[in-house]
């Protein structure tokens, strides 16, 4: 099994596709298909069929998968994002 730099519940930020740069907490990981579930992140529309729970069938709004290399711990961004800061005041002083 491969491991991977994010675990479920780990706040992560997007680093690419439409959902660039949303921030949210990791609800699902499939290491097998590298992919991860990020809370708010990647919004579909899945059409149920009729159930108890939905009589009428619904279109259920959920979270899609979003491969594992697209996404990033918060702290490590920010560290990253402190440190290009530091370099560019040290640039300019």
């Amino acid at each position: 099994m491969q491991s991977c730099h994010v675990k479920k519940n780990d706040e992560v930020i997007v680093l690419a596709g439409s959902d660039k740069g949303k921030r949210g907490r990791i609800i699902s990981v499939s290491p097998k298909k590298q992919r991860v579930i990020v809370e708010g992140a990647r919004m579909i529309k899945r059409h149920t069929r009729k159930s108890q729970t939905h009589p009428q069938g619904a279109i259920v709004e959920r979270e899609g998968t979003i491969h594992i290399s697209n996404v990033m711990k918060v702290e490590n961004y920010d560290a990253r994002a402190a440190k290009r800061a530091g370099a560019e005041e040290k640039a300019e002083g």
